[in-house]
Parts: structure tokens; sequence; C-alpha cells
């Protein structure tokens, strides 16, 4: 019997979300975003995300992954799930979440995928481009979000709208830029300031003034060829903190 899945088994957004490094670099452009988003104190009213952004983020790749890779009815079984956890925290504060937040965030999912896989690997076709922004669609739709694009091409000229009108600078950002320097040291926050300039829009970039000269070129260039003989396993323990190890193995699909 043949099982019908989400995501299509020879899908472009199978090969983006089957690899860590590509998953750690859509987290790490939508933890810059997220920050400056002005509906971030949504993620701060349960207090899980300033708590512990790092665990907050592997919770979220669980979710989006288990969707991705799963059977339709699994996959639905999921999103459902993640619509009754929005609506408890929504009845908790007493108003509801904004739709073009959740919109956000879906444009998120899709804009970084393709960025972080183009930054990584190669140029995406337009064909698998609108294979990344079908799956989120059609994620964005079972949520029951509204006012989503219907066309990769409208999908583009609202990202970019979105990103003039729902960003902004604010205590937020600072406190959350803080948590993630606190949570992942030093060495570790100066990487992830460099993956950030890079794979994070213009307009996020300048809001955060991050640098516009990065040295992520030449490491790109070093981590590519440690795949070669191995490497990039080590390498990317050394750039997350060691009590995810597990979490971060299990992202290879």
């Amino acid at each position: 019997m043949s099982h019908e899945y989400f995501v299509a088994r020879n899908s472009i957004v199978r090969q983006i979300w089957g690899k860590s490094d590509t998953i750690l670099f859509i987290f790490a452009g939508a933890s810059a975003e997220f920050a400056l988003n002005k509906a971030v104190d949504w993620l701060y009213f349960t207090g899980r995300l300033p708590a512990d952004p790092l665990g907050r983020l592997f919770s979220t790749v669980s979710y989006a992954r288990t969707i991705v890779f799963s059977e339709k009815q699994r996959a639905h079984q999921t999103i459902d799930a993640m619509a009754a956890i929005h609506t408890s925290v929504e009845k908790a504060r007493g108003h509801a979440i904004p739709d073009w937040a959740y919109r956000d965030v879906l444009f998120m999912l899709m804009d970084y995928s393709i960025r972080a896989y183009e930054l990584l690997e190669r140029t995406l076709t337009l064909a698998e481009k609108y294979e990344v922004f079908d799956v989120f669609a059609r994620m964005g739709n079972r949520l029951g979000v509204t006012g989503l694009p219907e066309t990769f091409a409208e999908f583009i000229i609202m990202r970019q709208a979105h990103l003039n009108q729902n960003l902004q600078r604010s205590s937020y950002t600072d406190d959350l830029y803080q948590q993630y320097k606190r949570h992942l040291g030093i060495f570790r926050y100066r990487i992830l300031l460099e993956v950030q300039s890079r794979v994070v829009p213009e307009r996020v970039s300048e809001l955060l003034g991050l640098r516009k000269v990065s040295v992520l070129p030449t490491l790109l260039v070093f981590y590519k060829k440690s795949k070669l003989f191995h490497m990039d396993g080590v390498l990317r323990y050394l750039l997350l903190p060691s009590k995810y190890k597990n979490e971060i193995k299990a992202l290879d699909n």
C-alpha cells in the first residue's frame, strides 16, 4: 500500500530540512528576525524563549521536521497540535496573536529555507523555490492563517512588505541578543552574528547593525573542504554547546 506524504519524497524541501547545517543556518536567520518582530512580546509571554533560546530552537525544529518527513495524516495532526498550543497561549493572555505575525513566521521559514540552502549548497531553480513556498503555504492553510499569498511571485512582494512594516528594534531585541550571548558563549555568539550577517535580508541586517564585511565566506570554504574528510560533524559540535549534541545529531535525516 502506498503512503501519501505531506512533502513528496523527492522534494527539495526534504533535502533542505534533512541536513543539520542548513537547519542551523535557517534558525540563525530566524533568530535574528524574531528579535526584531513587532509581535516578539508573544514569545516572551510564556517565558520559554528568553529562558532557553536554544532549547526553543530545537523544539521548533522537531515540529517542522515532523511535518516535512511524515505521512500526510501525521503531519496534519502535528500542525493541529501547534494550532492548539497557540490557542491556549491566546486564551491565557486574553487576546489573539495577529494574523500578520503567523504570516511572518511562515514567510521566515520559506525565505530562510531558500537562503540557507543557497548559501551552503547551490542556487535553487524557480520550480524548487515554488516547492518550498507550496509546503509552508499548505502548512499555513492548515493552521487557518488568512491572507497568505497564492503564488511564489506574490510571496516575494508580501515578504518585502512585511519586512518593511513589521520589524523594529526594541528592548526585546537587545534582551534576546543578551540571552543568545549568555547561552552560546562569546565564541559561538560571534559565529552566530557572522552567519546572520550573510543569511538575513538587508532590512534585518540594517536594523541589527550587522557587519557588512564578514569572514563567513572564508569559513564556508574551510567547512566545505572539511566535509571531504568527514570533519564537518566535529566542527558542528564546536559551534553549539555539547549538551545539545544529541539534538544536533538527530537533525541529519
